[in-house]
């Protein structure tokens, strides 16, 4: 009997990645090892009051633009706010643009990136499962997201940052979170930017990453 059951939502009304089907797979695989059940879909009708209720988390994988119904907004706020996990992966940084809610949860919004480049990973928190598993300085290469304003302003906790002066085409200097993490009343929210390429989801230590943001969110 499976104790958890994660929605992975990968639905798109703005740029889709082409690293979709592995994220989900990754994530899918992920779960399984854990003996959790998955469900993936694009269907907007999942995000109901009885659905949600069965879900220990969802996933909003690179989801862009507008990809929820304002029944299921409302619905998805209740759920997160009476005791819900929500796990945020790179584009969907760039969802539900016109709805406060999300913009308050994620502490800012996405803001373009340079072009896919090696960088460097700097992680700031090692004690959360979602880092332990990195190196501290950890090679990477990634669209490495800008973002509107920084969202330690809003009161997240900042697990690891990118190092500007690794690559090119940063917007936020010295202090450039990449992977953080609140709560709201009840509930939780793991976010991390990272996840552009098919290629990122094989990789163990970024598996692993995930693998540790799913584990805060379901402990």
């Amino acid at each position: 009997m499976a104790t958890v059951d994660v929605l992975i939502y990968t639905r798109t009304a703005g740029y889709r990645h082409d690293s979709i089907p592995a994220g989900a797979a990754a994530l899918a695989g992920i779960a399984h090892e854990q003996r959790w059940e998955t469900e993936v879909t694009e269907d907007p009708e999942a995000f109901t009051p009885e659905r949600l209720a069965r879900c220990t988390a969802v996933v909003l994988l690179s989801t862009t633009g507008t990809v929820l119904t304002p029944e299921g907004r409302t619905a998805f706020e209740t759920y997160l706010r009476g005791g819900g996990a929500l796990l945020v992966v790179h584009a969907a940084a760039n969802a539900e643009p016109d709805w406060p809610f999300y913009g308050e949860l994620l502490g800012t919004r996405f803001d373009g990136h340079p072009e896919i480049q090696p960088g460097t990973v700097l992680v700031e928190d090692p004690d959360h499962p979602a880092t332990a598993p990195l190196p501290g300085r950890w090679a990477w290469t990634d669209e490495w997201y800008n973002f509107t304003a920084n969202p330690r302003g809003a009161g997240v906790r900042v697990l690891a940052r990118a190092d500007e002066t690794s690559y090119s085409g940063g917007t936020l200097g010295d202090d450039h979170p990449l992977v953080w993490c609140r709560e709201v009343d009840r509930g939780r929210v793991f976010f991390t930017a990272l996840g552009h390429s098919s290629e990122a989801y094989d990789d163990p230590a970024f598996r692993a990453h995930l693998s540790g943001a799913l584990a805060w969110l379901t402990g």
